[in-house]
């Protein structure tokens, strides 16, 4: 059986590093990531667990649920055991795709040590040119915001068209407000990594690497791409501060 991976505490934005370079999800953020996420994005661990949930009630027999942008392969497993409770849904395939190899490789390690049976395939490859088909669940966690906003209709649509009718989209994003709220949601996210151990020196660094990779949208815009991609149904399940998740169905 794979050793399980380890993992660090996130320092990588403990030193001042002048010109801070762009966001990237290289080897060294594969190393610190679960403790980087946990401390970074508020709600992430119920967002996780509940993609699981939802993935037990909208998977389909015989379907594919997607992980798309499946880092270290978390809701992959919440998906996988959230399918793994219902018989009928023992012959459905999980598949996580990440354009990072090393987000790909630690994540077999998590898949190997878990005990399910429900077939998961990881693929390295770019998710806005993957073939979707035949499926019943995708879930795209805090990765839309990553996609250029050129591209991101046609990610959602090509999405839509490959899920079977009642099946679903987990869409979670960082989000953008109007001028008021959003310096209180600034503020209140980033009281939220000082309260897990991050200085005001690692918060502003990590801020201006991830500016110009980033690029969040008000739940307005998602929404109604939402619909205009495909989707029949849009709610808001759930969120905590600036973070939020969707549930889109077709």
């Amino acid at each position: 059986m794979s050793q399980h991976p380890e993992h660090e505490t996130d320092r990588i934005y403990q030193n001042d590093q002048g010109e801070v370079a762009n966001f990237a999800f290289d080897g060294a953020v594969a190393r610190v990531f679960p403790d980087m996420i946990k401390r970074s994005v508020p709600g992430y661990a119920e967002t996780v667990a509940m993609s699981g949930v939802i993935a037990g009630r909208y998977a389909q027999p015989n379907s594919n649920l997607y992980d798309l942008g499946c880092s270290l392969g978390a809701v992959t497993l919440a998906m996988r055991h959230g399918v793994d409770a219902r018989p009928a849904l023992n012959q459905c395939r999980i598949i996580g795709i990440d354009n990072s190899q090393s987000m790909v490789e630690r994540a077999g390690h998590y898949i190997a040590l878990d005990d399910s049976d429900i077939q998961v395939d990881l693929l390295c490859d770019d998710i806005c040119t993957y073939p979707l088909e035949n499926a019943s669940v995708t879930a795209l966690n805090f990765v839309l915001q990553f996609i250029p906003l050129d591209q991101r209709l046609n990610l959602l649509t090509r999405i839509a068209d490959a899920t079977l009718p009642g099946g679903a989209l987990i869409l979670s994003e960082k989000l953008c407000f109007d001028e008021t709220e959003q310096q209180l949601q600034t503020d209140l996210h980033h009281d939220f990594k000082r309260a897990n151990g991050y200085s005001d020196l690692e918060i502003a660094q990590k801020r201006a690497a991830i500016d110009n990779v980033l690029i969040p949208e008000s739940e307005s815009v998602h929404i109604e791409r939402l619909k205009a991609a495909g989707f029949s149904k849009v709610i808001r399940w759930y969120q905590c501060f600036n973070f939020v998740s969707f549930l889109a169905v077709k």
